[in-house]
């Protein structure tokens, strides 16, 4: 009986020994998965975040340039804004001009409508009043 009892603890103790190593290595080789796993998501995480980082600064930059562009534009939708302006009262003037030069010329026009003449010599004064009020 002894000799079974010895044999018994002898089992128990190389299996309860072999127990520990088989676990040991399980939770090893869970490790040594679980690290790679952590590893290699670290490693997409930071190539995602690097290639990000590449287009950020590409959007960035076609920013700036849109930027400037839009700037230039305004600009020049200010510029032809302000030549409008200048141009409309340019206008003004002109026909402020057109209209006081009209006047003067009816004016001429009435002061030498009963005027005949049959030579050069005779419609020259009439000429020249109708020349002098168009200047």
């Amino acid at each position: 009986m002894e000799r079974i009892v010895s044999a018994v603890g002898t089992l128990a103790a190389g299996v309860t020994g072999g127990i520990w190593k088989v676990v040991a290595v399980i939770l090893l080789a869970a490790l040594l998965v679980v690290g790679a796993w952590a590893g290699g998501s670290w490693y997409l995480a930071a190539r995602d975040r690097d290639a990000t980082r590449v287009e950020l600064a590409a959007e960035r930059s076609a920013n700036a340039e849109l930027r400037v562009a839009i700037q230039a534009q305004n600009d020049a939708v200010e510029a032809a804004g302000s030549a409008k302006l200048v141009a409309e009262a340019r206008g003004q003037a002109a026909q402020q001009q057109a209209a006081a030069a009209g006047r003067r010329f009816d004016a001429a026009l009435a002061r030498v409508a009963g005027a005949r003449a049959t030579t050069c010599d005779e419609a020259m004064p009439t000429v020249n009043l109708i020349l002098e009020a168009t200047r």
